[in-house]
């Protein structure tokens, strides 16, 4: 964790650690030696380490003379992506255990001093296991968290071990320590944004240990034969060393060693398990693997965890609606609506107020801003609530003109109802003042000095700020049973106005049923044509392709799953209530189930899927489902050389958005998809549609193809 510096010191240039190059510092830590070696000819052309007879003269040498042979082949077997154990080799009476990793046309050999350290046997094995039954028993998050830090310290030895997640803004809390006497706690405290620059961020997503053994210790540069050789890509490695602005944060902090492990789910970083000791102190490879395998079960523990969760908090909120469908009024009126169901409504999401806006019509219950005020956050959700909720719990930031009445409502939840004159709405939550424990003030501003550099903060004292202006957050089941029970009450409104209607006027009904049977007619019949013209193309592109060449039948081929991918969503459409929004969990299921039914039915258990519930507009499921497709389809032509192959897709949402992954464990291993024709620019295209990222790494083996973005 550290801040930025840079020559101009203004707190604008904190900026520049999101730009500091941290994986090619052109240097190693000095507990370890580095030997980068030419895999054609076997020779060394860098190296770094002290200055003893390890490194000494090595460049220009043969790799396995220097090591006695003990590596004779084995950069062959280096995989293209992430390091690889090699065991161990004793040289002048020192035992080291190695590593190796690609990194561009290079191989990098990483020797770490094999510290005491217990045998991988079936006692390690079954230490490890009673580790992670610590970490089952654990009866809620927060003692997971508590657990989680005790079981790091038991591996590590660390004087202080805590657990850091990843909060609003990218900034991180503490939630779990555990430390020994006379270490300093940092429970509960909170870090800016900027002590972790978001190029760190993304490199621990990759990389998921790593150690500092002395902050103190100087670096050992690279050198070589090689011209640029000290500029090698290091993102893989366990010896990197660091910058030079972290090293002095950690020594403000009283810090003489550190290591972290990365806490990764659902592909995102959701966390850092940080280590702190006052002294110097290396961990062997075997204690890192160790680490990286509890890490891994950690995230497990904590998606498990956090699903129970959802899952109880649904079942709560759907007894609730309920109660809330049984007390609503006649709808002639919004008072008499809401006039019986309006606390039971607040109640469901845990407001302080809620209010409904129709027309000139405006109904009030509980604490909320004036009529005004009202109407002008009616006017300003209205179109957007349709589509997906409007959710803020920072209301005065993302409505300036909140800010007059944040004290009953800096929280806002708000869904638009489509009855005839569309009805908004809005559940709100007042202000919660909440006072943020910092370790060290986040707010110091630089010093003014033309030219002065902007040093990483010094003090780590608790440091309070009180926070105004915001409510407490709105939960993603609070959020989904809004939006759910807006749609029960329109079907409850709509049920009991054809009860009425039956009552007071059967002619009126039977015109109302036969213009309803009209509307269903025409539904049916635009839907009919609709599949027909999209059939008819279909058809075009398969008369096409009788007859045509192997190249031009395989685009058309393409073609045609595309056209399927459109029908699906309107099949969708017209099939469910809503005719804007798509489930896409569903649509994804029907639609790769469609492609498996094209296929070798071997590929109908090759293709596993697990999509999480998300609503989003029919656009946005039609360019989804363009995109799932394409990069599906590229892994069943490419993953395998078109035999049938394990391939998973997986659907998720995040807090920004959703996040979709399509893994293989084919030929694929530079991290790159295949293929660069009209599809992959089909791809690209997509993904800029939503706005959103494509990343594709490799999974070793196999490519891992990751696509994020917004929900609207």
């Amino acid at each position: 964790m550290s801040t930025a510096h840079s020559s101009l010191a203004h707190a604008d240039d904190l900026t520049a650690c999101d730009r500091e190059p941290i994986h090619i510092p052109g240097s190693i830590q000095s507990h370890g030696h580095l030997l980068i070696v030419d895999p054609a000819s076997g020779r060394i052309v860098g190296a770094a380490g002290r200055s003893d007879s390890l490194t000494r003269d090595l460049i220009g040498q043969d790799l396995a003379q220097v090591l006695g042979g003990a590596l004779d082949g084995m950069t062959d077997a280096v995989p293209d992506t992430g390091p690889v154990p090699l065991g161990s080799v004793q040289i002048d009476d020192v035992f080291w255990d190695l590593l190796a990793y690609r990194s561009g046309a290079h191989v990098v050999i990483e020797m770490l001093p094999a510290l005491d350290q217990p045998p991988l046997d079936t006692r390690f094995l079954g230490r490890m296991q009673a580790l992670d039954a610590a970490l089952e028993r654990s009866s809620s998050l927060p003692d997971l968290m508590r657990n989680a830090a005790t079981v790091f310290r038991q591996l590590t030895g660390h004087a202080r071990v805590m657990i850091y997640r990843f909060i609003d803004d990218e900034a991180g809390a503490v939630v779990g320590e555990s430390r020994a006497d006379g270490m300093g706690t940092f429970m509960n405290h909170h870090f800016p944004a900027t002590d972790i620059p978001r190029q760190a961020r993304a490199l621990y997503v990759r990389n998921r240990v790593r150690v500092i053994a002395d902050v103190q210790a100087p670096v050992q540069p690279i050198t070589g034969s090689v011209p640029g050789i000290e500029t090698i890509d290091l993102s893989d490695s366990m010896l990197r060393s660091v910058s030079p602005v972290h090293l002095h944060y950690l020594r403000n902090m009283g810090v003489g060693a550190s290591a972290s492990m990365s806490i990764i789910k659902d592909g995102a970083l959701w966390g850092l398990v940080a280590c702190h000791h006052p002294e110097p102190r290396d961990l062997s490879l075997a204690t890192r693997l160790a680490c990286q395998s509890m890490a891994d079960s950690l995230a497990r523990q904590i998606r498990l965890r956090e699903e129970t969760l959802l899952y109880r908090e649904r079942i709560r909120l759907r007894a609730h609606e309920d109660t809330v469908l049984a007390r609503l009024g006649p709808d002639d009126r919004l008072d008499q609506f809401f006039a019986q169901s309006a606390g039971p409504l607040a109640e469901l999401v845990g407001a302080d107020g809620f209010a409904a806006a129709q027309g000139s019509e405006l109904f009030r219950f509980g604490s909320c801003p004036d009529a005004a005020a009202l109407r002008h956050l009616a006017d300003h959700v209205q179109q957007s609530a349709s589509i997906t909720p409007f959710v803020s719990s920072d209301l005065g930031r993302d409505i300036p003109a909140a800010q007059a009445y944040r004290d009953v409502a800096s929280g806002m939840l708000s869904v638009t109802m489509s009855t005839e004159v569309p009805t908004i709405l809005m559940w709100f939550r007042a202000e919660k003042l909440q006072v943020v424990t910092w370790a060290g003030n986040p707010h110091k501003d630089a010093p003014a000095v033309p030219g002065a550099t902007l040093e990483p903060r010094a003090s780590f004292a608790a440091w309070s700020d009180e926070v105004r202006g915001k409510s407490r957050p709105w939960t993603a089941a609070e959020i989904e049973a809004a939006s759910r029970l807006v749609r029960l009450m329109l079907e409850a409104r709509s049920s009991r106005r054809i009860r009425r209607l039956n009552a007071e006027l059967s002619i009126t009904l039977r015109e109302n049923e036969n213009l309803i049977q009209q509307k269903e007619f025409l539904l049916r019949e635009v839907n009919h044509r609709v599949q027909n013209s999209l059939a008819l193309v279909a058809s075009f592109l398969r008369m096409q392709g009788r007859g045509a060449d192997p190249q031009v039948r395989a685009q058309l081929d393409e073609a045609q799953s595309r056209l399927a991918a459109v029908s699906l969503v309107h099949r969708r459409l017209y099939q469910d209530d809503s005719a804007q929004i798509v489930d896409l969990s569903i649509y994804l299921e029907e639609l790769l189930h469609d492609m498996k039914s094209s296929l070798d039915p071997a590929w109908s258990d090759a293709i596993q899927t697990e999509f999480a519930p998300i609503l989003v507009s029919a656009d946005r499921a039609i360019s989804i489902g363009l995109l799932v497709n394409e990069v599906v389809a590229n892994a069943i032509k490419y993953a395998y050389g078109g035999q049938p192959g394990p391939v998973s897709v997986v659907l998720s949402q995040t807090r920004t958005g959703l996040l979709l992954s399509v893994t293989d464990s084919g030929v694929g291993s530079d991290g790159s998809i295949k293929g660069t024709g009209f599809g992959m620019r089909m791809v690209a295209s997509l993904v800029e549609q939503l706005d959103g990222q494509l990343q594709s790494d490799g999974n070793a083996p196999g490519l891992r193809v990751v696509i994020t973005a917004p929900l609207d």
